[in-house]
């Protein structure tokens, strides 16, 4: 997979447009779908970054709009930050000092958990794994700045 980028301040690193790629295989079933879109941080009122995402999701051959809102707030140092959902409830932490992180999430009887391997300047990989009485979910996430660093 190459080397890890370390990021020693992670919201000056997400802020901006990336484009977004996602692709999601119902290991269960085979089924696979994708999104592609773009994902916008901008600044927070109070500090910290909204996280805007929307594009097109694509399930058995049915293309739909899609969009997700997070919050990503300053943590306990400039390499780490609350990642919270659009209304506030925590999500998970985002420690990426070292270009790698693992975070879980439990959900109801679901368990979401959370690869995230930062790349370069401009490229950024999530890969979520979703488990539980009725899902057996792999979401692989790639992210591309639009406007590269030079």
């Amino acid at each position: 997979m190459g080397e890890l980028w370390p990021v020693p301040d992670v919201l000056a690193y997400l802020a901006g447009r990336w484009r977004t790629e996602r692709s999601v295989r119902d290991l269960a079933s085979g089924l696979k779908g994708r999104f592609e879109g773009v994902t916008s941080f901008d600044a927070l009122d109070g500090g910290g970054l909204i996280s805007r995402e929307s594009g097109a999701f694509t399930w058995q051959g049915v293309t739909r709009p899609a969009e997700r809102t997070l919050r990503y707030e300053p943590g306990s140092a400039p390499g780490r930050v609350d990642v919270r959902f659009a209304d506030g409830r925590p999500f998970h932490g985002l420690d990426l000092t070292a270009g790698h992180h693992v975070a879980d999430h439990p959900c109801a009887a679901d368990l979401y958990r959370g690869e995230f391997t930062v790349r370069d300047p401009d490229r950024w990989r999530t890969v979520w794994r979703v488990g539980g009485p009725a899902k057996d979910l792999l979401l692989t996430t790639d992210y591309r700045r639009e406007t590269p660093h030079t």
